[in-house]
């Protein structure tokens, strides 16, 4: 899978993609990640990317001339504006777009994004929840690491993908581990059983 995102502040995505499963990913080749700086696209002196909106308003409105020209330079694939409006992401929408060869990520930011972004360039439009965020970058990383750890090869364990939290709209189960008694809080004795029947049981509630 290639991930391409836009976005006015590149260097915030440094920490997160540089560690953990999504450095695995991109090490084993399983993923590209490239960060694109949406000021590139700009063609004034001033690396303008916003302007004030029609009709007046409070803040700046990104312009869909520079978000339009940086789509095209990513060539072929699925567009997605992260955007407070947009379809509320989950684990569906993240299993769907696993399935996509190439995402286009574009990180909002400023007062909006000028609503021809949403009519005319974006295939989907994504929120992460019902707060305002400073960005679509935390967002954007929200849904890359959602999305790529469930590409085939990317868990060490392919089976726990299978009993993950949300799949099938469950919630996965309580677990334990070492010691069976700290300071008096207990494992539940049926996980101590051997009892695999009644194990799944418990854990189906």
């Amino acid at each position: 899978m290639k991930i391409d995102i836009l976005t006015l502040f590149p260097k915030m995505f440094s920490g997160p993609f540089d560690y953990s499963i999504l450095r695995r990913a991109q090490d084993k080749l399983l993923v590209e990640i490239e960060i694109h700086n949406l000021r590139d696209w700009a063609t004034d002196k001033y690396k303008s990317v916003d302007d004030r909106p029609y009709g007046g308003g409070a803040g700046m409105i990104m312009r869909v001339d520079i978000i339009d020209a940086a789509v095209k330079a990513m060539g072929k694939g699925k567009v997605i504006l992260l955007d407070a409006g947009g379809e509320k992401f989950n684990q569906k929408k993240a299993q769907e777009l696993s399935q996509d060869e190439h995402l286009i990520i574009i990180c909002g930011h400023y007062e909006g994004v000028d609503h021809r972004v949403h009519e005319h360039i974006a295939d989907e439009v994504i929120s992460i929840g019902d707060y305002v965020l400073s960005g679509g970058e935390i967002p954007a990383m929200v849904v890359v690491d959602t999305v790529v750890r469930l590409l085939p090869g990317v868990l060490g364990n392919e089976e726990s993908l299978l009993e993950e939290s949300h799949n099938e709209g469950e919630i996965e189960y309580p677990q334990y581990t070492r010691s069976e008694d700290y300071n008096g809080w207990k494992v539940p004795k049926v996980l101590l059983s051997g009892n695999h029947r009644e194990i799944n049981k418990w854990r189906k509630g």
